[in-house]
């Protein structure tokens, strides 16, 4: 969910509680989301409410906005930003739990659900969150903070296999088997606690290219961010089970911002769309073909060139969108 480009004044606690929030991809969102007076709305990732302010702006008091995010203390920024919102109520959980969410509220069928998936710059900025290997932080990368499992206990304790394989399954690092190497090499003598740590080790085994604009460190924390979250872990199951609350004609929204999340949701919606997904002969194919939502972006969407130079961290995400039919082809 890297959805904004802001400067934050630091203070004791790390950072200001009033950041600046620009969403990303804000008027694709709200008009592939057909947001409209009296729409009933679920943001899955509210993260600080960006996208969630635009929404409430469109569908009016008599609409209905129900946001989600596992991470508390955007959850708490999210709040001040639409505590004028009436019609906005706010749950602190996991999106990939949004269909016990919904039928506990008696909130079934709605008008869009928008996933926007991912760290956000709040995280990425926050000097104790230490999801970003620029910053002096502790090793942690929890996006909810009750969650016991931090990133720095995937380091110190699972085996060099283990490493290698969540460093090349999650991040696609080539260097992965060498870097996992290095880690318990280094471990043995000094545990891996601070981000700087963990950043330094991977430059030695990754050197930076000349023209490369990625940083050595970034397909590795990637990978730990992913592993130490579990987030790749149900998206498709959630994604297909998130049609069913919606109306006829409602939308789905996801952003994502790494080809391992992309890959997952476009498989999702040619799932949905009826299509096969499991690349066999067409005599040998089993998948279900139901006909259930026609996919509105052909291609993905990406940010314009205008976009990414005023938020740059806009530049690697990547929307889908589709919208349930009217009708549905019985089995």
């Amino acid at each position: 969910m890297i959805t904004v480009y802001c400067l934050f004044s630091p203070n004791e606690s790390g950072l200001s509680p009033e950041p600046s929030h620009v969403p990303v991809l804000v008027d694709q969102v709200i008009d592939f989301l057909g947001c409209r007076l009296g729409s009933v709305v679920v943001d899955g990732t509210v993260g600080m409410g960006g996208h969630a302010e635009k929404i409430l702006e469109q569908i009016g008091p008599s609409g209905r906005l129900i946001g989600v995010d596992r991470d508390s203390e955007s959850l708490t920024l999210s709040r001040k930003r639409l505590e004028i919102y009436s019609n906005c109520k706010l749950y602190a959980d996991n999106f990939k739990n949004l269909p016990l969410i919904l039928n506990n509220l008696g909130q079934t069928p709605v008008d869009g659900i928008l996933l926007d998936l991912g760290v956000s710059s709040y995280q990425l900025l926050h000097s104790n969150r230490g999801f970003s290997f620029q910053i002096e932080a502790p090793l942690d990368m929890r996006m909810d903070r009750e969650q016991k499992l931090t990133a720095a206990t995937l380091v110190n304790h699972l085996s060099e296999a283990e490493l290698s394989e969540i460093f090349f399954k999650y991040g696609e690092e080539p260097r992965s088997r060498k870097i996992a190497k290095a880690i318990v090499r280094e471990r043995a003598h000094t545990p891996i606690t601070k981000t700087t740590q963990l950043s330094a080790l991977v430059e030695k085994i990754v050197p930076r290219g000349r023209q490369s604009r990625i940083h050595p460190a970034t397909q590795v924390f990637q990978a730990l961010r992913i592993a130490t979250n579990d987030e790749l872990t149900g998206l498709e199951a959630t994604i297909l089970s998130l049609v069913d609350y919606l109306k006829p004609g409602g939308r789905l929204v996801v952003i994502s911002f790494q080809s391992l999340e992309d890959r997952i949701i476009k498989r999702a919606f040619r799932r949905l769309s009826g299509r096969c997904v499991c690349s066999m002969p067409p005599e040998l194919c089993r998948c279900e073909k139901k006909s259930q939502v026609m996919i509105l972006t052909r291609k993905p969407l990406r940010p314009s060139m205008d976009e990414v130079r005023a938020n740059p961290r806009a530049r690697s995400a990547i929307l889908r969108a589709c919208e349930k039919k009217s009708t549905v082809p019985a089995d």
